[in-house]
């Protein structure tokens, strides 16, 4: 049996994240994500270790610039400000408004096989309940790349935004059976996004290979 090349990069990056103490406490975030019975807000972990005290030293400059390098010999217009400006105005918005609106279709576009398996599962749940999503993303602030890594499947790279959301569903009397329409979450996230070498266009060959969130209520 030959593997699709979507399940051979997603055991290379499992493996990458076992053997990476810093990576894996953080993505293991996702575990609670996964394991969460409340299908609105599955992200809601408390981030207890400090975000700097996770990340410090954890990557060098060397191999920051390593995986630059790597992406601008497939994108030489590549500039790092502008992909995180990239991301703040068209990646995470189209990946993150598909995903609290169950648009499954424009989720499978920005994500790849293992990732799309996992954040589908909780929308088709709702789907087949005829539940209605009345999520919203609010505000998108602080994106930041906190690390690469040249992999197999091609650079990673890691990023972590802060986003104000409202997370709810209802049923199909309008009910909200997960959730609150009237609460404004403060979600802190890190994807970790993979450049598909094979892919020319620069604004396609970016997709989603990870996600952990943590979420807390907004005090306004």
């Amino acid at each position: 049996m030959v593997l699709h090349k979507d399940s051979k990069w997603a055991q290379s990056w499992q493996s990458f994240k076992e053997n990476n103490q810093y990576v894996n406490k953080l993505f293991d975030l996702k575990m609670k994500y996964d394991e969460s019975d409340n299908m609105a807000i599955r992200m809601t972990k408390t981030f207890t270790d400090k975000f700097t005290d996770l990340f410090g030293g954890m990557f060098s400059k060397t191999e920051m610039s390593e995986v630059l390098n790597e992406i601008i010999k497939m994108d030489p217009s590549f500039d790092k400000e502008e992909f995180v400006k990239e991301c703040q105005q068209e990646i995470i918005p189209n990946v993150l408004e598909a995903l609290v609106r169950g648009n499954l279709e424009i989720l499978k576009d920005w994500c790849h096989e293992a990732a799309y398996n996992t954040l589908a599962v909780p929308i088709k749940q709702a789907i087949q309940q005829k539940y209605l999503f009345k999520s919203h993303v609010l505000d998108i602030h602080n994106v930041d790349i906190i690390a690469a890594k040249v992999m197999e499947q091609g650079p990673v790279l890691i990023i972590s935004f802060h986003a104000q959301q409202i997370m709810a569903v209802s049923d199909s009397k309008g009910n909200v059976v997960e959730g609150d329409t009237d609460k404004v979450m403060k979600v802190l996230y890190v994807w970790a996004l993979c450049r598909d070498q094979t892919i020319l266009d620069p604004k396609a060959a970016w997709k989603l290979m990870d996600i952990s969130a943590s979420s807390q209520e907004q005090i306004l």
